[in-house]
């Protein structure tokens, strides 16, 4: 039996500032734009989340890499993602080698604080 680490609670923290998302055609236009955050090529195109702290309808991050979970471990974006689906909370995901980044709409950061707090995890603000 392959024994793989599975999802756990996580420390999670709320970055600095505001972020938009915004359709990519070009990566190099994109990857040259101030407070880029995440950038993901598709075969369509791509997405690009950059900061923007004057979005009225911008999205905040939350990041849990600071405790960088093995790249093989099982279920960690979901122990974080399904709480926040069950709270009815739109999310945007990108993952890097250390952690993941998953964003929630600004103006619903505090209740995805508490959704994410009362399943175990620890969030820091």
């Amino acid at each position: 039996m392959n024994s793989m680490p599975s999802a756990r609670a996580q420390n999670l923290r709320v970055l600095e500032g505001r972020f938009v998302l915004e359709r990519v055609s070009d990566a190099r236009t994109a990857a040259s734009k101030p407070g880029l955050l995440a950038l993901v090529l598709g075969p369509d195109g791509g997405a690009a989340m950059r900061r923007d702290d004057t979005a009225d309808d911008g999205w905040a991050a939350l990041w849990n890499g600071d405790d960088a979970h093995d790249p093989e471990a099982t279920g960690m974006l979901s122990a974080i993602v399904a709480p926040l689906a069950a709270g009815e909370l739109p999310v945007w995901t990108a993952a890097s080698y250390d952690g993941d980044l998953v964003l929630v709409p600004a103006d619903r950061l505090e209740k995805a604080v508490g959704v994410l707090r009362r399943a175990g995890h620890q969030v820091a603000v």
